[in-house]
């Protein structure tokens, strides 16, 4: 017996922190999900357009996934990282052969935030530095350190933050001023490819290329945070290689393990030899995330769903592109496969959150989950899962057509 939207909204409300809210005037409470789709306590069907904020990119309850995952849960569940187990071994050899450029050691642990932490730890370890320079618009996690690093006001939210962050635009020039003020005390530059809570905003084409070499100069490093765009969203493995670039440290999570809890940081193995305190995780790297993540990429390789990816999101891309010709206040559709944000402003550039909220219930009272980002709130997210199909782009575009035709209405 589902206890319903009503029942839940009062326990959370009762015995849960205040900072957490959730989407809708009336949300839906869902209690299952098949690949592409989520089902609520009423039976209604949901198309998913959001993967759980860039997490079920092989669907829900993915069955091939499920199995692995049981499986290694029947078997052996939790020793703990200090103890040898094999699916840890085995996902560190594999993802070294996944990683860009020379990456190929990696240390396991259980969110996105934990992974940006820990590289930024090993960047400090690696150089003996201790300052970053990071990105506006950024959100790196919720840690002291990675809150420190985020360039979003909203979610910085820690009244003590650190000082040790340089923020600067993604633009090389800037980057080499901030190098040169700081002289030789910068440690990395942390930056996400594409800024997901950002609003979709995919860093200058020349960016990554042109600050390897003037952190070289410096002696810095290049920490990439892939927690939203790893494994096959943006039409690569990880959205880097759209880049042309290999950073030094690269931290991911998410779309790792498919819903189970999985994340890590890698670096190239001179960088690596650098931890050499020690220092463990106990819940991370365990046999059953491993062993999730082990079938997480078999999935997407046997699939092609790094393909699809691209294939899917420039179909989509178009879609929206369409509808931005359509609808004026579509300021601009930006992104990479299918990680794809539709900004929406006013005839006077102002931006429009309470539109973007009207629209993602008006979504999802039609079947369709959407998320929203952006600095302001103003931006329509599409980070669906990799394994939907023509038939749900175009379902989510028809639906999406006649909901914009009746804003400003």
């Amino acid at each position: 017996m589902h206890l319903g939207p009503e029942k839940i909204i009062e326990l959370r409300k009762e015995y849960m922190f205040p900072c957490l809210n959730f989407f809708y005037k009336s949300p839906p409470q869902f209690v299952c999900g098949e690949m592409q789709y989520l089902y609520d306590h009423s039976g209604k069907k949901y198309l998913d357009f959001f993967s759980g904020v860039s997490v079920m990119s092989c669907g829900h309850s993915n069955p091939f996934i499920l199995e692995r995952t049981i499986a290694q849960l029947r078997q052996l569940q939790h020793v703990c990282n200090i103890y040898l187990t094999q699916p840890v071994a085995e996902l560190a050899q594999k993802l070294s052969t996944l990683l860009p450029g020379r990456i190929s050691q990696s240390f396991f642990c259980n969110s996105g935030s934990e992974a940006v932490d820990g590289a930024m730890l090993l960047a400090r370890m690696a150089t003996g530095k201790k300052r970053f320079i990071v990105l506006n618009g950024s959100l790196h996690g919720r840690t002291h350190l990675t809150l420190s690093a985020t360039g979003i006001p909203m979610w910085r939210i820690d009244p003590f933050l650190d000082n040790d962050f340089v923020f600067i635009d993604a633009d090389a020039n800037q980057l080499e001023d901030a190098l040169r003020k700081e002289g030789g005390t910068i440690a990395a530059l942390l930056a996400e490819p594409i800024q997901g809570n950002g609003g979709i905003v995919p860093a200058p084409t020349r960016f990554f290329i042109d600050s390897k070499p003037l952190l070289e100069k410096y002696n810095a490093l290049m920490i990439v945070d892939e927690v939203q765009s790893g494994f096959g969203r943006t039409g690569k493995m990880f959205c880097i290689e759209n880049y042309d670039t290999a950073p030094d440290i690269m931290a991911y999570s998410k779309a790792m393990g498919n819903g189970i809890p999985a994340a890590a940081f890698s670096a190239t193995r001179e960088i690596a030899q650098k931890f050499v305190k020690p220092s463990a995780s106990t819940l991370g790297g365990n046999p059953v995330s491993c062993a999730t993540a082990l079938a997480v990429i078999e999935y997407i390789e046997e699939n092609n769903l790094v393909a699809a990816a691209k294939d899917l999101g420039a179909y989509l891309f178009d879609k929206l592109k369409h509808l931005q010709e359509k609808y004026p206040f579509i300021k601009s559709v930006r992104g990479m496969g299918l990680m794809l944000g539709a900004e929406l402003t006013d005839t006077d550039g102002k931006p429009m959150p309470e539109a973007v909220d009207v629209i993602l219930e008006k979504l999802k009272d039609s079947g369709i989950i959407l998320g929203k980002n952006g600095i302001s709130r103003n931006v329509l997210a599409f980070m669906p899962p990799l394994v939907i199909a023509r038939e749900d782009v175009d379902f989510l575009s028809d639906n999406l057509d006649k909901t914009l035709a009746g804003i400003g209405n």
